[in-house]
């Protein structure tokens, strides 16, 4: 018996395929979007509602919790004075035109020795982070610089160098020399081999490396290990200032603050604390801050400015 066998056939619409040059423009295209960084500029009520209002409520809040640990007579009135009466030491020193002079007597040795601190410690963290042989001699040693308080240098410093700007240099680069040092070699220790291979290819080797390919890849580590060496470097000036004192010195911050302790002038004592940290944190906001946002921004990081 003869059978007829019918099948069905579904014909199916074919979606037409886009050229290869359409295919190419949209991957350029893709690329491109993925490439571009749209960098806007926030509005200025913004920044003072996200950047400005916020450390000043906490001041607010600072100064509040202290008034009222004065109002509530937890210690003695010359243990913790009012904040009132640190406001009268600052106006006295306004007053008397002595303020930006012991600002100034102390900012400049800070800003000069951290300079010579870098000049210092660039080539020394290159000459560290390339040459194994010197990091294997002389990188144990930084470290432990790093980590041995700035205070422990004073002594020597008075005995070998007596009281004067080179004392307070010589601690300054003490304490800021190893920070700069290790936070370069971090940061090339982080830079991706190929980048090395790649400059090396084009001729940028030696200190053309260090100066085109090696420098700007270890940019961020680079940063961090300045902003740490400025932290040293205030912190053993004043140290310095503190321990040693000559009137050929001049009057600093860590003077002031030991005249205070030596008067026992509480808020004379608060007064130099509390410029000690302005001036730390002003440095940190008008030079360090900059830095990294242009440094982010030229990576792409940093979408709004």
């Amino acid at each position: 018996m003869a059978g007829t066998e019918t099948k069905a056939v579904t014909k199916t619409a074919k979606t037409p395929r886009p050229a290869k040059g359409d295919d190419l423009a949209g991957l350029e295209a893709g690329l491109d979007a993925l490439d571009a960084v749209q960098v806007t500029r926030t509005p200025v009520r913004e920044v003072l509602l996200r950047k400005v209002l916020p450390p000043v409520v906490a001041v607010a809040l600072v100064l509040a919790v202290w008034q009222l640990l004065v109002s509530a007579q937890v210690t003695d009135a010359y243990k913790l004075p009012p904040p009132a009466a640190v406001w009268d030491s600052l106006r006295k020193m306004w007053l008397e035109g002595t303020l930006l002079e012991v600002l100034w007597t102390s900012v400049s040795r800070a800003l000069l020795g951290f300079l010579m601190a870098l000049a210092i410690g660039t080539p020394l963290g290159l000459l560290v982070a390339r040459v194994r042989v010197v990091r294997a001699a002389i990188g144990p040693i930084l470290s432990g610089l790093q980590s041995l308080p700035s205070v422990a240098w004073v002594p020597p410093a008075v005995l070998w160098l007596g009281l004067n700007d080179s004392m307070m240099f010589a601690v300054i680069l003490l304490g800021a020399v190893p920070s700069i040092a290790n936070g370069l070699v971090a940061g090339i220790d982080q830079v991706p081999p190929l980048f090395l291979r790649a400059g090396r290819t084009l001729g940028a080797t030696g200190l053309r490396g260090a100066r085109f390919v090696i420098m700007p890849a270890a940019l961020p580590g680079y940063l961090a290990g300045l902003k740490q060496g400025w932290a040293f470097s205030w912190r053993s000036l004043m140290a310095a200032e503190i321990i040693a004192s000559s009137p050929d010195l001049g009057l600093g911050l860590g003077q002031l603050l030991e005249n205070g302790r030596n008067n026992i002038d509480m808020p004379g004592i608060f007064l130099a604390i509390i410029l000690i940290l302005v001036v730390g944190v002003a440095i940190d906001l008008l030079i360090f801050s900059p830095l990294e946002r242009a440094v982010l921004r030229s990576r792409g990081l940093l979408v709004k400015s």
